[in-house]
């Protein structure tokens, strides 16, 4: 099976067009199959007291200064369609609510997307199946009732979808990665199972989720880790991105294969030199 890659673009562009224009571009060099955004109505998404209250950053000094700054409207996403068309890629986005899903619709796209937030809302997750579409749903911050009662949702609907195992730390340490995890979903649901990764430095704990057979795989992107935002420091830039997907092609290959174990054409000429001076050989 072939993994299907998602460059998790978020909300690193920081309310720039040109940034997530530029990561778009980029995503596509490295070879990624969709890239994916976030949509929210941040007054549906946050109360009032949230809103005001104190937080520095680029936009000004509350928290909806800020959340407005890097929140893309129409205009922003029209762009965003046009360009990912013209370079022949899958764009889709997570809704945070049923206003944003709503917003969405108008750009036909071909996933959906569950964030870990909003695996806990059974009148979202309701209306995401009712769309039809694919879906991948993220797992974070959830036990097995929370698990069980969305994937009964989906399966009411008979919308197609995956889980993707998840840990809702950015980033999180290696020893919590729980990658054991992956075939507990697949056996459990008996459905694919992909990974969202928010691990440290490194490729290791991506590179494992690959050989345990995901069905996918989300990652963070941004084209500088050194910008603002929460998400920046468990993003790929584009080299590592590259190398990311490059290694998982191969781990793809390195699977392929039947389950007997026979001997190779190439191996029998060795087998004759390494074994001529055993007797009893009876190859």
């Amino acid at each position: 099976m072939k993994t299907f890659i998602i460059a998790e673009v978020g909300i690193n562009h920081n309310g720039d067009i040109k940034i997530a224009k530029e990561t778009i571009k980029e995503s596509k060099l490295c070879g990624v199959d969709a890239v994916k955004f976030q949509k929210r109505d941040i007054d549906l998404v946050y109360d009032k007291e949230t809103l005001s209250s104190k937080r520095e950053s680029p936009w000004g000094s509350t928290f909806r200064h800020q959340k407005e700054g890097i929140e893309f409207g129409l205009e922003e996403y029209k762009q965003i369609d046009e360009y990912s068309k013209s370079l022949n890629i899958e764009w889709f986005a997570s809704a945070w609510d049923l206003n944003s899903l709503d917003f969405l619709k108008q750009f036909k796209l071909k996933y959906n997307k569950i964030a870990s937030a909003m695996i806990i809302d059974k009148k979202f997750l309701d209306a995401v199946a009712k769309q039809g579409k694919h879906t991948f749903i993220s797992t974070g911050m959830s036990n097995f009732k929370i698990i069980d009662e969305a994937v009964q949702i989906f399966k009411k609907n008979k919308c197609s979808f995956e889980l993707m195992h998840c840990i809702s730390k950015y980033p999180f340490d290696d020893v919590q990665a729980n990658l054991n995890m992956i075939n507990v979903l697949k056996k459990r649901y008996d459905c694919n199972v992909g990974y969202s990764g928010h691990e440290k430095g490194g490729l290791a704990i991506s590179y494992a989720a690959s050989a345990l057979g995901i069905s996918s795989l989300e990652r963070h992107c941004t084209i500088d880790r050194t910008m603002y935002g929460t998400d920046q420091s468990a993003s790929r830039t584009p080299p590592t991105l590259k190398e990311l997907i490059g290694g998982i092609r191969k781990i793809e290959l390195a699977l392929q294969g039947n389950k007997d174990k026979i001997i190779l054409e190439e191996e029998k000429s060795v087998a004759k030199k390494l074994r001529a001076h055993i007797k009893n050989n009876n190859e």
